[in-house]
């Protein structure tokens, strides 16, 4: 399963719509990096992001999840509270191919700084907004900054399409755009 060169991310990007909007070269001057790098794509950060509070008491319960637990800012930055944890979203659009998994690793910019960014697998034939989750794992507030970077995605090849892609699944979070709770 080679991983895919910067030529073959901006074709499919240009030609096949891939990621949309698409930066052809890497932004770096002033801001957290962004756009196409040798082998992978450096995504940026919507201005929407969903920070956990316990105002409410409500418990985060994957299989009946509640927005209670949640603030909801919009922005140029965010401040992630000590200890805690927010929900947000790419700019970029995704189209994966069939023949195509993509996997998310956190900038280390932010990485050095205490922030943890997860995002699960981009699945063949997957197609949307991607949510990122970070977690703040200092005990002092940390910014993040909407428009630059926040992570790195890189597309795994397959030898060939798998039998059953995401689309073919009708997965439950195909097409989403902004940032997707949970769901059962």
């Amino acid at each position: 399963m080679p991983i895919m060169p910067d030529t073959w991310i901006r074709r499919m990007a240009t030609e096949h719509g891939m990621i949309e909007p698409f930066v052809e070269s890497q932004r770096r001057e002033g801001v957290i990096s962004f756009g196409l790098s040798s082998y992978g794509y450096d995504a940026r950060l919507a201005d929407e992001f969903k920070i956990f509070t316990n105002v409410d008491n409500a418990v985060v319960d994957p299989k009946g999840f509640s927005d209670q637990g949640f603030v909801t800012r919009r922005g140029e930055t965010c401040i992630i509270p000590p200890n805690s944890f927010l929900l947000c979203h790419t700019v970029e659009y995704f189209r994966i191919p069939r023949d195509v998994l993509v996997i998310c690793l956190g900038k280390s910019t932010y990485a050095r700084c205490g922030l943890i960014v997860n995002v699960t697998p981009l699945e063949p034939e997957w197609e949307g907004q991607v949510t990122i989750e970070i977690s703040n794992t200092t005990p002092l507030p940390a910014r993040i900054y909407a428009k630059e970077g926040i992570c790195q995605f890189l597309f795994l090849k397959g030898d060939a399409p798998p039998e059953v892609s995401y689309a073919d699944r009708k997965g439950k979070y195909m097409g989403q755009r902004g940032v997707a709770l949970p769901k059962l």
